[in-house]
């Protein structure tokens, strides 16, 4: 008799992934590469060798310059026409949800390779909104999100609200009775979760999210700090006339957003900026941009933003998003100042998040007695100090924000299999 097929709980990431299970009932991550427990959820299509790289290895491929195709940021094309059309990726047409299927397929082989069974019953954490309340992309989302995982094997697939799972996780570890709020802060989607806690368990009160995330302050970042040095905001000379007109932001916004990158390297763009070069009243700022499209540069800069932002975060002296890709010793400054200054619109739709959570669930702000932070974008500044203004009172925590979603459906797995 073949062995019965475990659950498995997956979080599947804008940026990172992970994979538990239950092990004696406690939660155990599985080790995803080498002895890492989390995965960039990042691609890299090798034009050389024709293999699909993922992770750490497709990042690395990246930054060492070999030619092929670096994807990351999928999870947000969910729920997009984007999704099911067919795109030429080394030596076949396929779509998204066969690119993202094959990504959650080789999670399933190495859970299998883990477990020593087979793996085809799966908890996957969803972010609350993945557009948008009421937008009506978001049933679209969710079955694009069950058929990339029909398309990697898995036969028995549910879901769980990625803040309830990181609620689920918290209560596990036995903090007693509270009323807390999980403020889960992805790649794509900030989610929030008032619950309650006691020894017998948590109860999600109420969800509510918002499409901010990491890849969000990126963007921000890059559209104020590093557009304006490849020609953001820059004039144009009118071919027929003195007039200026200021070149078009189209350009600049798809090259600060993640998934947009891949999509920029196209002859018509080119021909574009070629145009634009020539007319441009300051061409040095240009030039960058029309190298950055002919290299294929656009990734490299989004890095290099991340990094920027991590420093700035970290407190490090003279933070900068340094620019060397494009010319040695170029950089654009990055101060606190300068990060609150680009986030403070996402600051107030975060502040309106954790303030619409509350209404739904009927509480006030000083009942609430722990904040709870998940995600890796939590760790940015401007993430605790919003939180903090809205729940002065509270008790203030950081999880393990990388892997408590993860590990929350691990638990909501176990309770599958019983």
């Amino acid at each position: 008799m073949a062995p019965t097929s475990p659950w498995i709980g997956i979080d599947f990431g804008t940026s990172n992934s992970a994979v538990a299970y239950l092990d004696a009932g406690a939660p155990r991550l599985l080790k995803v590469d080498g002895a890492a427990t989390t995965l960039p959820t990042t691609f890299f299509f090798d034009f050389d060798t024709r293999e699909t790289l993922i992770g750490e290895s497709a990042n690395q491929a990246l930054l060492e310059g070999l030619e092929g195709r670096f994807m990351r940021a999928l999870k947000r094309v969910l729920g997009t026409t984007l999704m099911h059309e067919k795109r030429q990726i080394l030596n076949e047409r396929v779509t998204f949800v066969e690119v993202i299927g094959s990504f959650l397929h080789k999670l399933r082989q190495r859970a299998e390779a883990e477990r020593g069974v087979p793996c085809t019953r799966v908890v996957s954490g969803r972010p609350v909104v993945f557009h948008g309340v009421n937008d009506p992309r978001e049933t679209q989302a969710e079955a694009g999100l069950r058929a990339c995982y029909e398309a990697a094997g898995f036969t028995d697939i549910r879901f769980c609200p990625e803040p309830a799972a990181a609620a689920v996780a918290t209560g596990a570890i036995g903090w007693g009775s509270m009323t807390g709020v999980v403020v889960d802060i992805g790649g794509g989607t900030s989610d929030f979760s008032v619950f309650q806690a006691s020894p017998s368990g948590v109860e999600i009160l109420a969800n509510y999210g918002v499409r901010i995330g990491g890849t969000d302050f990126d963007r921000a970042i890059s559209i104020d700090r590093v557009m304006p040095v490849l020609g953001k905001g820059s004039m144009i000379r009118d071919v027929f006339g003195d007039g200026l007109t200021q070149t078009p932001n189209a350009i600049f916004n798809d090259l600060a957003t993640w998934e947009m990158i891949p999509f920029l390297y196209t002859a018509q763009n080119r021909r574009l900026v070629g145009d634009m070069l020539k007319q441009a009243e300051s061409p040095e700022r240009l030039g960058r941009l029309a190298a950055v499209l002919e290299h294929e540069l656009g990734h490299e800069l989004a890095f290099a933003v991340e990094r920027g932002k991590i420093a700035a975060n970290s407190g490090a002296k003279d933070p900068a998003i340094e620019l060397n890709m494009l010319e040695k010793g170029l950089s654009a400054p990055l101060n606190d100042a300068r990060v609150a200054e680009s986030l403070a619109t996402h600051a107030a739709r975060l502040d309106g998040g954790a303030q619409e959570v509350l209404r739904i669930a009927g509480f006030s702000a000083d009942q609430i007695d722990r904040v709870v932070y998940v995600g890796g974008s939590s760790l940015m500044a401007v993430v605790p100090e919003t939180m903090r203004r809205v729940f002065p009172a509270a008790e203030h925590s950081f999880a393990s924000v990388f892997t408590a979603v993860a590990e929350g459906l691990a638990i909501m797995a176990g309770l599958e299999g019983e």
